[in-house]
């Protein structure tokens, strides 16, 4: 180990994944940024590891071709007959590996430092992964410092490991390289994990050219059986996960969600937010503001239907469950960590859940389907926006939308006039009653259901 390339490396390579950290980690997100949440251990174990898998397979396969070529200039296999060549070649590699391993260790272990997090088994699979494949780019290059001249080998290989990883990232047809070559390209949110085949695949790919590069220094009268099925193997397998990982999208290998812990108060409606989602500590707050809302609809005259469950959209941000009447799915985390503490999101999430209509309308604007829908279906919301103050947000992104028709300068000048007229009469009965009738008028209004489903699609 004294003598190891590693180990006189070693200032080189620690120092630059201790610079790259501070610098790429925080490039982008600031310290303060970071550990004020969403927090989620699996997330920033992948994120810290993103910038230096390329790195760790660069440094192994450089390494282990010098010391493999250290052991064939001293003539090791011939000093020592007696000793098997795997325990040799291990003894030889350790530190090659064990710089590897470091590499991909040091920013999981400060990452984790610094966010406070706890990892779990499953979020350090990515870890375990490349830790795996290391010890596949170690194999290799011992192999090669035996074929080449290790002053020439070890530095090429090294590069052009870094070169050929880093660049995969590049590759959209085909697809599979992004995901077999090590460095994981998906990227995951907050409650999810990798699934399994996504940490498999890029492991079993390199592992298996790694075994085939072994058997051949395989002694004995059979050992061509042997090289034989082992490169049949790794030509299969190889195949296998190329062909798997050909279904991935760019950024896309699975994940399973949902993981991330809950806390939850209250009842009818229980409200549920992600423990470490960075605003669990307003969680009794949300919650007043949900109820106050849903009583503030009801005693306009809005038919709400209370849910059982209110849980944070954070915990699926990607692929989120429908909402239904028992259980709404409403971005309460997003909302309650404004800088500015106002929960007039979450009212507004609120007021978009519970005013329903009888019917279905297109989601957007597309020539060809009739609006004539929207002046009463839009002053009807905007009048119950009014009610639980919640109308910017709504008026906000409705001009954003009707920008996309040729009059909506005049359209949105008729629904604020309709919301006004609704507001205007003095009774809580015939507002609530307008109201109705407004929900009634639009639906009436509405294309038939084919042309807004196909709309929905076409957009």
């Amino acid at each position: 180990m004294r003598s190891s390339s590693a180990l006189w490396t070693a200032p080189v390579w620690v120092g630059i994944v201790v610079f790259y950290f501070f610098h790429a980690l925080h490039l982008e997100d600031p310290y303060e940024e970071v550990i004020a949440g969403p927090l989620w251990a699996s997330q920033q174990v992948a994120v810290s590891l993103g910038y230096f898998y390329a790195f760790a397979y660069a440094i192994t396969i450089g390494l282990a071709t010098w010391e493999g070529g250290r052991l064939r200039k001293d003539r090791v296999w011939d000093l020592a007959p007696s000793r098997a060549r795997y325990r040799v070649a291990a003894h030889a590699l350790a530190p090659a590996v064990v710089a590897g391993w470091a590499i991909l260790l040091l920013p999981v272990v400060m990452r984790l430092i610094e966010t406070r997090l706890i990892p779990t088994p499953v979020s350090l699979l990515p870890l375990l992964m490349g830790m795996g494949i290391v010890c596949a780019y170690a194999v290799v290059g011992c192999a090669l410092g035996h074929i080449a001249p290790r002053v020439i080998a070890a530095p090429v290989a090294a590069v052009a490991a870094f070169y050929v990883i880093s660049k995969t990232g590049a590759y959209s047809d085909p697809i599979w390289p992004r995901h077999v070559s090590g460095q994981l390209d998906t990227q995951i949110a907050f409650g999810e994990n990798y699934a399994a085949p996504t940490v498999l695949v890029p492991f079993l790919f390199s592992a298996v050219v790694a075994l085939a590069v072994a058997v051949w220094w395989i002694g004995g009268t059979r050992r061509w059986v042997w090289r034989m099925v082992a490169a049949a193997t790794a030509l299969v397998t190889m195949a296998v996960c190329a062909n798997t990982a050909s279904g991935w999208g760019i950024a896309a290998g699975p994940v399973t969600a949902g993981h991330a812990a809950t806390r939850c108060v209250g009842a009818a409606p229980r409200v549920c937010m992600a423990e470490t989602g960075g605003a669990v500590e307003r969680l009794e707050e949300v919650r007043n503001e949900i109820v106050r809302t849903l009583q503030n609809l009801k005693a306009a005259g809005v038919d709400v239907t209370v849910p059982a469950t209110v849980s944070d959209g954070l915990l699926y941000e990607r692929n989120r469950p429908e909402s239904t009447s028992s259980t709404w799915w409403l971005p309460l985390t997003a909302q309650a960590e404004r800088a500015d503490g106002d929960l007039t999101g979450v009212r507004y999430a609120v007021l978009l859940g519970s005013v329903t209509f009888p019917c279905a309308f297109p989601t957007s604007f597309v020539p060809g389907v009739s609006a004539d829908w929207v002046v009463n279906h839009d002053a009807a919301i905007l009048w119950a926006a009014y009610t639980v103050e919640a109308q910017d947000p709504y008026l906000a992104w409705r001009k954003g939308e009707y920008q996309r028709i040729a009059n909506g300068a005049e359209v949105l000048a008729k629904v604020e006039e309709r919301a006004a007229k609704g507001r205007s009469l003095p009774t809580t009965e015939e507002r609530a009653d307008w109201f109705e009738k407004e929900k009634a008028k639009a639906c009436r209004l509405a294309p038939p259901p084919e042309q807004a489903q196909r709309q929905g699609t076409d957009s």
